[in-house]
């Protein structure tokens, strides 16, 4: 077996991407001290980029489950490494272009990065069931 720690950055680069989006989102919006009190009452009431920023923030934390668990499961099964590397950097770069797309207000654009972006775990627990 090869070395899990490629693994471990995968994981962890899909985790902190959403506070990424959060930083944006907070730093966008004049975010001060004061509005740490209730900081998911201040980013609902974002607008513009802010609350782009915010969406994409939420939709990152709404992929990663899905992310991690075919990683962890590709994993399991011993599926080649090589092969999950490329699909959770895949996946990583995918998330990080959706993002900008977000951002940027690209929601035709935005909409076929995300589709891509979930093909990635999906395509891995595929192969997991197909030699399971």
């Amino acid at each position: 077996m090869h070395s899990i720690s490629g693994i471990i950055y995968l994981i962890l680069g899909a985790c902190l991407l959403p506070y990424v989006f959060t930083f944006i989102a907070k730093k966008a919006a004049g975010f001060t001290a004061r509005d740490n009190q209730n900081p998911r009452a201040f980013l609902a009431r974002t607008e513009g980029l802010a609350s782009r920023a915010h969406a994409a923030q939420q939709n990152s934390f709404e992929s990663l489950p899905l992310f991690v668990g075919a990683v962890l499961m590709a994993e399991y099964m011993v599926i080649p490494q090589s092969f999950t590397m490329t699909l959770g950097i895949a996946y990583i770069v995918l998330r990080i272009i959706y993002g900008i797309c977000y951002l940027a207000n690209w929601a035709a654009l935005r909409s076929i990065i995300w589709t891509l972006s979930m093909l990635c775990p999906v395509c891995l627990l595929l192969i997991i069931i197909k030699i399971t």
